[in-house]
């Protein structure tokens, strides 16, 4: 956590939540979420200062905290009720989970990189969430033992929305998902599983890292 007089920080918390409205986070419950989840508990070394920012921010193993009115964005159109199973896939810093915790009955995540996994198991812990439960797994295979689930969030780009996790999707439910090629913008897409199939929404050009097969 960055050194700010108490007033400054909450200044800058203030000046976060209003620029998450300003980029279309509307939704009141997402909103609350996110000032309860306080990101600066999520971004560590060099980058503490910037944990207020609306932008991407590196992590260890090659990864990135989301934006965080891409974080709102998504987790606005995964419309998570509170009795929802979520799965997401791509834990990274935990910052998206613990999000979506406050939100829904359980979170699992998933990721590819151990250390990932365990210094989000002890943010979470420091938050006092409960119903995150954090695994290292092949992301790309979904979480077949714990399927179906209500929502679906991957946090990683894939050229397609993944079979596997469509298969793991309720009737009814709705995964969000970035798709397209890894060195290029990519489109955000919402998919929602019907009784005779599935339908695609586009939402927005986003820039995630590549979903990548097998363990880290």
């Amino acid at each position: 956590m960055t050194d700010d007089a108490p007033e400054e920080l909450a200044e800058r918390k203030m000046r976060f939540l209003f620029a998450l409205r300003q980029r279309g986070v509307t939704d009141p419950r997402v909103l609350h979420a996110m000032e309860r989840i306080d990101r600066g508990g999520f971004v560590r070394g060099h980058f503490e200062d910037r944990a207020y920012e609306d932008t991407p921010l590196p992590i260890p193993c090659g990864q990135t905290i989301s934006q965080p009115s891409v974080v709102g964005l998504m987790t606005q159109a995964l419309e998570v009720g509170p009795r929802d199973k979520v799965l997401e896939i791509g834990t990274g810093s935990g910052y998206q989970a613990a999000v979506l915790a406050l939100l829904c009955r359980r979170v699992y995540t998933v990721d590819r990189h151990r250390r990932l996994v365990t210094e989000a198991e002890a943010i979470f812990a420091d938050f006092g969430l409960s119903n995150i439960t954090a695994m290292v797994a092949d992301g790309s295979r979904g979480l077949p033992e714990q399927a179906p689930f209500d929502r679906i969030m991957v946090t990683a780009a894939a050229e397609d929305p993944p079979g596997p996790l469509l298969a793991q999707l309720k009737i009814g439910g709705i995964m969000v998902v970035p798709v397209g090629q890894s060195d290029a913008v990519q489109t955000l897409i919402r998919v929602r599983r019907g009784e005779t199939g599935y339908e695609y929404d586009e939402l927005r050009q986003v820039r995630f890292v590549p979903l990548v097969e097998g363990l880290g």
